[in-house]
């Protein structure tokens, strides 16, 4: 599938999609999972904040069953920093639970990947129903392979399309918030699922096993870093995290790129820098950029920089507070962990026994 196949007749379809679900998700939660999730590559920022974490916690308190996923096989795909998955996923969780997330209260499920051994006995049956050629031709692959900059690229990176459909199809998971870029990923996923109950379960006369899961697109525009030429990302040295303090997030936000105009307007495509940082103003106070602007009008890159630091850090003190809370209790964040995990497992080992019965694998 080609980049413009995604963003003309496929984009268009799923658009209209998200529209359908994101009515029905309102009236019919229980109708839905979702199946979410991050890499553990690191902790989270605002970009990661305003562009998911806050849908998250919208349609986990509307009552729709969501899975969080902590990829961390994934992060063998193209990361050398193994050694802190660990101290990373528990990170994620403190960032999820902090942002709103209750996996107490709510019908919510956190869990790490590598807990849960029946979703990858998914990988090689799924494996079988793709071609080479349709791998390699992903446009996200393609992309995260040359942003991480990689020239030996292991399988894994290749088979990343097939390993996130079996994330989604394991617990039948049929809502996926997804930006535009990932659309490539959950077509993928949404050709497995129809392979799959083709071969094995409706020429055979069965009743199909896996749901096709539909995109639910993500609202927010793409989040520009501090640079404001790139998407905000920690290994690119342009984000600011959540676990920031008040007074690094000053620091960052002064260094922050602007342009030589002093009179503030909001102007995308020819200020994108001076157009991101009032975008993020819009996010925390819910005020249009366009009326920020010219509230600010010829004070200048200096005041732009003094509202969105007053209005960032006004926004993120309740989370950050509690993350101060969660990271002194490591034994409840492993506790979230290890329940999530187990939970998970329960969903994976029904779905592996209908998919050995569908294969004839029973014995």
């Amino acid at each position: 599938m080609s980049e413009s196949e995604i963003s003309s007749k496929t984009y268009e379809a799923a658009v209209e999609r998200s529209k359908k679900i994101e009515e029905d998700i309102l009236v019919n939660p229980k109708k839905y999972r979702v199946l979410t999730g991050d890499r553990p590559t690191g902790r989270l920022h605002i970009g990661h904040y305003f562009g998911s974490l806050q849908n998250r916690v919208r349609l986990s308190k509307l009552g729709a069953p969501t899975m969080i996923l902590i990829a961390d096989y994934q992060v063998l795909t193209d990361h050398d920093a193994f050694d802190k998955i660990s101290e990373n996923t528990k990170q994620l969780v403190i960032d999820y639970i902090a942002a709103g997330i209750n996996p107490e209260e709510q019908d919510v499920i956190i869990y790490p990947h590598s807990y849960v051994p029946e979703c990858n006995q998914l990988m090689l049956p799924f494996l079988t129903l793709v071609s080479n050629a349709e791998l390699s031709r992903n446009p996200t692959v393609k992309e995260e392979i040359e942003s991480a900059g990689l020239k030996n690229v292991n399988a894994g990176m290749y088979t990343y399309p097939v390993h996130q459909a079996c994330d989604i199809l394991f617990c039948k998971g049929n809502v996926v918030p997804v930006g535009k870029d990932q659309l490539p990923h959950l077509e993928m996923t949404r050709t497995i699922a129809s392979r799959f109950n083709k071969k094995f379960c409706i020429d055979m006369g069965k009743e199909p096993v896996f749901p096709e899961p539909q995109a639910l697109l993500s609202k927010t525009p793409m989040i520009l870093g501090l640079d404001g030429s790139q998407k905000m990302s920690k290994s690119r040295g342009n984000a600011i995290m959540l676990s920031a303090t008040e007074d690094e997030t000053a620091k960052l936000i002064k260094k922050a790129k602007t342009d030589a105009d002093r009179h503030i307007t909001f102007d995308p495509v020819n200020r994108p820098e001076v157009s991101n940082l009032l975008m993020l103003i819009s996010l925390c106070t819910g005020e249009e950029p366009v009326a920020i602007a010219e509230k600010i009008g010829d004070n200048g890159g200096g005041m732009l920089k003094s509202m969105l630091t007053e209005s960032l850090n006004e926004k993120l003190r309740p989370l950050r507070e509690e993350r101060k809370r969660l990271e002194a209790s490591p034994d409840y964040i492993r506790n979230v962990l290890l329940t999530g995990a187990e939970k998970a497992r329960a969903i994976a080992v029904e779905t592996l026994k209908e998919v050995r019965h569908v294969m004839n694998m029973e014995i």
